[in-house]
Parts: C-alpha cells; sequence; structure tokens
C-alpha cells in the first residue's frame, strides 16, 4: 500500500495595520552638495603609533568613494564608510602634495598620508593603507585619486595667474587713461593759445582803429 502524505495545516495571510504610522526619515550623509567622481570597494587601515608599540589596524570595508563639490570646484574629498554601519572610516580633503605609494611592493594596495582626516569628527593626521580585491581595482582607484590631484594643481596655477593677468589689464586701462589726459591736456592747451592769439589779434585791431581816428 502506497504511503499516502498529508499536507501540513496552512496558516491563511494574516495581515495586521500598524497601530502607530511613523512618518519617513530623512537621513543626510553630507554629501549631498557633493557629485560623486569614483566608487569602488576596499579594506581600510590605519598606522597605529603609541610611542610603545606601531602596528595596521583596520578600520573597516566598504565603498571607498573621491567625491567632488558642488560650491567648490576646486575641492575633491575621500570618503569611506564601512559596509552595514556606515560608520566614516576615512574622511578628508585631496590634496596635490599627496603621494601614493604601494604598500610592500604590492599591486592591489597603497599608503598616503593626510595631514587631517575626519573620521573620528576631530581633524587628526593619518597614516592610511587601502587594499583592492585584485590589481585592476587598484589601478582605477589610482588613476581616478591622481587625475583628481592633476586637477587641483590645474587650478591652483589658474588662481596664480588670474592677479597677474587683472595687474596687466588694470595696467593697461591706466595707459590709455595717461595717454587720453595727455590728449586732453594738448587739446585744453591749444584751445588757450588759440584764445590768446585771437584775444591779441582784437587788441592789435583795435589800436590801429584808434591810431586810425
Amino acid at each position: 500500500m502506497a504511503d499516502v502524505k498529508e499536507d501540513g495545516p496552512t496558516s491563511p495571510d494574516v495581515h495586521f495595520e500598524p497601530i502607530v504610522k511613523l512618518a519617513p526619515v530623512e537621513i543626510k550623509t553630507l554629501e549631498e552638495n557633493e557629485e560623486e567622481v569614483f566608487r569602488i570597494r576596499a579594506k581600510l587601515f590605519r598606522y597605529f603609533n603609541n610611542g610603545e608599540s606601531t602596528e595596521w589596524k583596520e578600520r573597516g570595508v566598504g565603498d571607498v568613494k573621491i567625491l567632488k563639490s558642488n560650491n567648490d570646484e576646486t575641492k575633491y574629498r575621500l570618503v569611506m564608510r564601512r559596509e552595514k554601519t556606515f560608520k566614516l572610516c576615512a574622511n578628508h580633503y585631496l590634496l596635490p602634495s599627496m603621494e601614493l605609494k604601494a604598500n610592500c611592493d604590492s599591486d592591489r594596495a597603497f599608503v598616503w598620508n593626510t595631514p587631517a582626516d575626519f573620521a573620528d569628527e576631530e581633524p587628526k593626521a593619518e597614516t592610511l593603507a587601502i587594499r583592492f580585491a585584485n590589481a585592476e581595482n587598484a589601478k582605477k582607484f589610482k588613476t581616478a585619486f591622481q587625475d583628481c590631484q592633476e586637477r587641483l594643481t590645474s587650478d591652483e596655477k589658474k588662481d596664480e595667474e588670474k592677479p597677474a593677468e587683472e595687474t596687466d589689464d588694470v595696467a593697461e586701462k591706466l595707459g590709455d587713461l595717461t595717454v587720453k589726459d595727455d590728449n586732453k591736456k594738448d587739446e585744453s592747451k591749444a584751445e588757450e593759445e588759440s584764445k590768446t592769439k585771437e584775444n591779441g589779434d582784437a587788441k592789435e585791431e583795435s589800436k590801429d582803429e584808434t591810431t586810425e581816428k
């Protein structure tokens, strides 16, 4: 006799309306006024040195991002948050002076220094290291990092050239004013000489008339 399988009891779909309806809460990340230039998954470390011991400590795994400010095009920020908790583990501006070095000759890890990292709210000088899943991802990060540095350098040069250009423009305008002033002086001088001559001629004519009488 074949075994007969009996279906177990089924539970009906029960829907309960929530007693309290909560309005959605908008979470601010302070990235709203920035444009994402680059993003990739990585693992971040910081160099710990308390004077007695030194070691690399893991700060977290997550997406490392490079953001460009919409209010100031000369500012790029590197931000990384731990996955799941979204707690900051890196938060600093990119500077042209930063040097990205291979970590222990690895083709998928880099080390760099930042004078002010705001991951712990208060700015601190940090030595950071980052490791990627493969060499290709590491290369993409390096390219994006250095491209932003080049843009910062070119922006600094433009800012340095602007005062010189403005000075030249002012000098040219002053030169034009000087030429115009000189022309006005020459014109007024010629007018005065013409008037003097006319007055002299008028006096001569009056003298001649008096003599004739």
